[in-house]
């Protein structure tokens, strides 16, 4: 597997231009039939509506790619399958939750979402609620998925000015640092107490990560080489 590469940016040019996708029209019934199964396997799966990126362009520390629309079913199904539109690709905004000690505070997802197991920071491939008129707000959408998964607000924490964007053969990673005035420790408890407030929350449990020994395979590839990346920097 090629290893990523990591981009460190300043500015995002994110812009949404509606166009139909092939993949989508020209395999529907393939995509239909693969969503029900994994509805029949995971009944809380929504096809609701999200946004994946094209045309992606590192210049100096600028990033600029255009997305578009499509259904999560089809999303899930470009994603499962390996084989489709190599052109297209998840560009989605993760909060890089990191304590004041040094430690990097992960999630893992629920069994019944469709990352059951994974452990990664708060994230969320974007939707239409992202988007500001022609702009993908990916800042919001870190901040809304923080919120949503966790309860910290942007009062709670520090996001920095700049963006580590992780590449991956299918995905983009946008990571923001999100620093937070408490002990990893401290941080993980805190959110694990709002996970047992929520009714069905989408973490069932929180990580800590202090050094590449804290690393496990549930963890993309993605976040792992941002930490790495992260720890050598901070050494």
């Amino acid at each position: 597997m090629t290893s990523p590469v990591i981009h460190r940016v300043t500015t995002l040019d994110l812009s949404f231009r509606p166009q139909p996708w092939a993949f989508a029209d020209q395999r529907r019934a393939e995509i239909d039939a693969h969503f029900a199964q994994k509805k029949a396997e995971k009944p809380d799966l929504f096809n609701g509506r999200v946004l994946l990126g094209r045309k992606p362009v590192f210049a100096g520390t600028h990033f600029s790619a255009e997305y578009f629309e499509t259904d999560f079913a089809s999303f899930l199904a470009w994603r499962d399958f390996g084989d489709a539109d190599s052109e297209v690709f998840n560009g989605f905004g993760m909060g890089a939750l990191r304590g004041c000690d040094g430690a990097y505070v992960l999630g893992e997802m629920s069994a019944g979402t469709a990352n059951g197991g994974r452990i990664y920071f708060p994230a969320g491939t974007p939707d239409p609620g992202d988007l500001r008129g022609e702009i993908v707000d990916i800042a919001g959408s870190v901040a809304r998925e923080v919120e949503e998964e966790t309860g910290l607000k942007p009062a709670d924490y520090h996001a920095a000015d700049d963006w580590q964007c992780v590449v991956t053969p299918r995905s983009i990673a946008l990571m923001r640092i999100l620093d937070v005035k408490m002990p990893g420790e401290v941080l993980r408890q805190t959110i694990e107490a709002n996970l047992a407030r929520q009714q069905d929350p989408e973490l069932s449990a929180m990580h800590l990560v202090r050094s590449v020994d804290d690393f496990t395979p549930m963890m993309p590839l993605f976040v792992t080489a941002f930490i790495a990346a992260q720890l050598k920097m901070a050494a």
